[in-house]
């Protein structure tokens, strides 16, 4: 018997110890292998690895429950718990990938954004300081890219087909109500803000998100800085005035200001100018800005402008130069922006606050005063996370009210113009991405006008593809509004908004220092203002209008070293019938060919960057009443040729020298014609010129702080 049971008992450990093949293939969402792949039994050194086919084999001694798991980076983790009998194994096992945000694909068309968390850094705000001819100002920087253009009588953005009114420009997420300083007429302004006020930077030049409403053409989202990081002083002697700031930074907070005289008597009293000058333009800037931490998510920040300038001048009649008119202005400008951000839980976060916008201006003509008083305010809330793993969610609520009052007063009475309008909004956006290769936006956006009463809904679509590792293609669409000009709406609050449709394809290519971006689009306008009878008194909805154009965008700062450059080009087909126009024609501001050249090259041997920026446009449309057609001649083209120069003597201290349109060139921007003819029936005109034929700037910029290493450069 016992001779029996040891054979018997041999036979059931040997059936015991059998091995168990466990096998199959790896795939992903859409049936392709996935080589290289980890299958194992967690907690057992039995496993393998997928082959070039996804296949995979192994055996194994373990009975029982345990857990088989798949591993691959970029995927989601496979894991299922199995009974180990005497049965071999066969899986299909489909590996879901995971949203990396570095890696996953984003929204392009449209859009030039950079910041510390964009994927696809195109723009950053050292670019916009540091660009020869823009000095230091953002939409002058901005002007060198693609589907904008020079406009040099103006200096404001102007994008695709629209005029400088459709660009938008919004402060953490919240909208600033006139962001440039005010100018003379046919003389560029500069905008309010310095671009090193902000660590993000998002230049839309179409088909932007729906978070963003009461923009035509354009949005410029700036997302200011969080905290300082050091504790320093900044002076700035200038050659047109000076500067002072001081910034102090603690463990969870900082605050800092700014202090800065701008005179340009002096200058102008050197430097021949074609405007006649009684007093040119002089100003005092204060800027503020509080950052707090609060708790352990949650950040507070508060930032405050106030500007007063003054500036008068002749204006000199076309038909006799002695006949003169005084100009006289002076602006008083207050922005408040208050933000608070916080972390909800690990998916969702919360943000709002309140933006205040005071502009109080007084022109005198002659003897006659124009008074202008606006006030704007805008309330916002946003609510974002992540619903799953591929579903990212955006949605928010807001009210922007402002008013305005003019008091127009002349030799025969005094006019009276004013209104109040209210835009309330709300949004909901969402992000659905199917891989890291495919994302879809898809968004609308609702609005309602107290003036007219009427509700919109506003759709806004979005996709990209990603073609390989480096490239990838975007497609948006998207309508969008913006309530008339305050001039139009003054006269009939009862105005509609003017529409826009976008259309837009995008092809984008980055592959380490190089970028390369082909844009082309097509833009419907709807709903613009338009004088139906030539008494300019009545006011309609009536005007329509169309732009389309192909876009270029080379960048590469990787080929030579301390070299980085771009070019851009722009065509541009525009055409509107709106206003006084008598059919569609395209307007004043459109030029059908725009080109920059930029490049920044740092030299060590003498402690310098130089930088030089070539611009180019072909010639404006303008309209000469002496003819029988309207808007048919064409100026001369713009060329500008712009250098500047920053040297280092010490790590703290910057000499710094710009000069614009080097070459001297005589860039008429447009004709302007006497509004009666005269004895021979023929109507007298002249050039809208450049103020003068070019601009230069001195600069010694001097910081003090602990690190000795810190200075202005990024500021200039």
């Amino acid at each position: 018997m016992k001779i029996l049971l040891v054979p018997l008992i041999t036979l059931l450990s040997l059936q015991s110890f059998a091995l168990v093949k466990i096998s199959g293939r790896v795939v992903e969402s859409g049936g392709d292998a996935i080589p290289g792949v980890n299958v194992f039994l967690a907690d057992t050194y039995d496993g393998a690895s997928t082959n070039a086919n996804g296949y995979f084999e192994f055996e194994t001694q373990e009975r029982g429950k345990r857990i088989l798991t798949a591993r691959f980076v970029g995927y989601k983790e496979f894991v299922q718990e199995i009974e180990i009998q005497n049965e071999n194994f066969e899986f299909t096992i489909k590996l879901i990938e995971t949203i990396n945000e570095l890696q996953a694909v984003t929204i392009t068309a449209g859009a030039f954004t950079a910041s510390d968390v964009a994927r696809r850094t195109v723009f950053r705000a050292l670019d916009i300081a540091t660009t020869a001819g823009a000095t230091a100002d953002i939409a002058g920087a901005l002007n060198t890219l693609p589907g904008t253009q020079k406009v040099g009588e103006s200096g404001r953005l102007f994008v695709r087909g629209g005029d400088g009114n459709e660009t938008r420009t919004f402060i953490d997420g919240l909208v600033v109500l006139d962001a440039y300083k005010p100018s003379a007429p046919n003389t560029p302004s500069r905008g309010r803000f310095l671009p090193f006020m902000f660590k993000g930077t998002s230049f839309s030049t179409g088909g932007y998100s729906a978070e963003f409403g009461q923009a035509l053409s354009s949005a410029l989202v700036l997302d200011s800085k969080d905290k300082g990081e050091l504790t320093r002083t900044d002076f700035g002697i200038l050659s047109v005035g000076g500067d002072v700031g001081h910034t102090q930074v603690w463990e969870h907070g900082s605050v800092g200001g700014k202090i800065q005289y701008t005179n340009l008597r002096p200058y102008v009293g050197l430097i021949n100018q074609e405007v006649d000058w009684e007093d040119a333009p002089v100003s005092l800037e204060v800027g503020a800005a509080f950052r707090q931490e609060v708790g352990t998510h949650g950040l507070f920040k508060f930032y405050g402008n106030f500007n007063h300038s003054n500036f008068s001048l002749y204006q000199h009649s076309i038909d006799d130069y002695d006949q003169k008119t005084r100009y006289d202005l002076t602006n008083k400008y207050h922005y408040l922006n208050g933000f608070y951000k916080t972390s909800l839980n690990t998916n969702w976060s919360a943000q709002g606050g309140i933006s205040f916008t005071s502009i109080d201006e007084k022109t005198f003509l002659g003897d006659n005063l124009i008074g202008e008083l606006q006030k704007g305010l805008h309330i916002k809330t946003v609510v974002q996370g992540s619903l799953t793993d591929h579903v990212e969610l955006k949605s928010g609520v807001e009210i922007i009210s402002r008013t305005y009052d003019q008091k127009f007063s002349d030799d025969a009475a005094p006019n009276l113009y004013s209104f109040d309008e209210i835009v309330s909004a709300g949004f909901v956006e969402a992000d659905l991405y199917t891989s890291n290769r495919f994302v879809v936006r898809a968004g609308v956006r609702l609005e309602h006008v107290n003036l007219t009463r009427r509700f919109s809904i506003d759709p806004r679509l979005s996709l990209a593809y990603k073609l390989g590792v480096d490239g990838q293609i975007s497609i948006a669409y998207g309508k969008f509004r913006q309530s008339a000009k305050d001039e139009f709406i003054k006269v009939d609050p009862l105005l509609d908004a003017e529409k826009a449709s976008h259309y837009i394809i995008n092809y984008q290519y980055v592959k380490g220092k190089r970028t390369f971006r082909v844009e082309t689009y097509y833009k419907s306008y709807s709903d613009l203002v338009k004088y139906p009878d030539d008494d300019h008194i009545t006011l309609t909805n009536e005007g329509t209008g169309a732009a389309k154009g192909l876009e270029l965008f080379w960048r590469d700062n990787g080929s030579i070293n301390r070299l980085d450059y771009w070019i851009s080009y722009s065509y541009l087909d525009t055409k509107r019938n709106y206003l006084d126009f008598p059919y569609e024609v395209t307007p004043t501001f459109a030029s059908k060919h725009n080109a920059s050249i930029v490049a920044k090259y740092f030299v060590r041997k003498i402690k310098s960057q130089l930088g030089v920026t070539y611009s180019f446009t072909s010639g404006r449309p303008y309209n000469d009443p002496n003819t029988k057609t309207f808007n048919q001649l064409r100026t001369p083209y713009y060329a500008d040729l712009s250098f500047n120069w920053s040297y280092l003597p010490t790590t703290s201290v910057i000499v710094y020298f710009s000069c614009t349109n080097v070459l001297g060139r005589d860039n008429i921007f447009g004709y302007e014609y006497s509004r009666v003819p005269s004895a021979d029936g023929s109507f007298n005109g002249r050039p809208i010129r450049q103020p003068a034929p070019r601009f230069l700037f001195l600069g010694i910029f001097i910081t003090l702080s602990k690190d000795k290493s810190v200075n202005q450069l990024p500021s200039l």
